[in-house]
């Protein structure tokens, strides 16, 4: 039988316990690796995620913590590290939105979703980096969006996040390449999940009709894109953006 090919690999997925975490895991479980499916608070769902693996043959384990609080994050990661002994692949993956428009939102509501969704990148990136340097090995994968690079109306905090996310990505791969270190971004479009599924019928149909491809992307594409990223395959390829959004930007 083939090794698979992230056999004797550790990855960490942040927010994994639903939508495109929850398929990046599976993803990467099923392909060898034993996967530490991080959650913030709903841990019901990423026991879900647990059992799954561990009926499709697979070996991961849960960590609590909130990416946005970087004792927290220091803490589990290093247990962890001291326990497993590496953590090889990083997916930042973890993600909220507070939508309103720019004239009405929040301080605080701008201020979470930077926190999270991309001081927590930081926070994972920079527990995770010397364990990785000293390896001489490792595999970082944030997961960015199309807003990030067209903007949206009603998002100005997670567009300027994901927007972030990505000069973040491309400065991680300079400063980590020579240690055999990648670091890229996969950029959804507009994904099946459960924060598209309330949308109106209006607004997804206009939403279709501006994807060439004609349909909405599933969270199944996005993990396939995310397990090329951390594969042998791909140790040529730092600081790129991978767009997974049927046309909607051709780049």
């Amino acid at each position: 039988m083939c090794e698979k090919r992230f056999q004797n690999k550790n990855a960490l997925v942040t927010g994994g316990s639903r939508g495109i975490g929850r398929a990046i895991c599976l993803r990467l479980a099923e392909e060898g690796a034993y996967v530490a499916i991080n959650f913030a608070s709903n841990k019901e769902a990423a026991k879900e995620v647990l059992n799954t693996i561990d009926t499709l043959g697979g070996k991961g384990t849960l960590l609590q913590f909130d990416v946005s609080d970087s004792a927290q994050v220091k803490e589990k990661i290093s247990n962890f590290i001291n326990e497993h002994g590496s953590i090889d692949i990083l997916v930042n993956n973890a993600g909220i939105t507070r939508d309103a428009l720019l004239a009405r939102m929040k301080e605080d509501d701008w201020d979470k979703v930077i926190s999270v969704n991309l001081k927590g990148a930081f926070n994972c990136v920079q527990a995770c980096s010397r364990a990785m340097m000293k390896a001489r090995w490792g595999r970082i994968i944030n997961i960015g969006s199309v807003v990030g690079t067209s903007g949206n109306p009603g998002q100005a905090n997670y567009a300027a996040a994901k927007a972030g996310l990505e000069g973040f990505t491309k400065t991680v791969a300079k400063e980590m390449a020579t240690r055999g270190i990648t670091s890229n971004l996969v950029a959804p479009g507009f994904i099946e999940t459960d924060m598209t599924a309330v949308l109106p019928e209006k607004v997804k149909e206009r939403l279709l009709g501006e994807i060439p491809i004609g349909r909405m992307g599933n969270a199944d594409e996005v993990a396939a894109a995310v397990a090329f990223l951390a594969s042998e395959e791909a140790s040529y390829i730092t600081g790129h953006t991978l767009h997974v959004n049927g046309g909607l930007i051709c780049q």
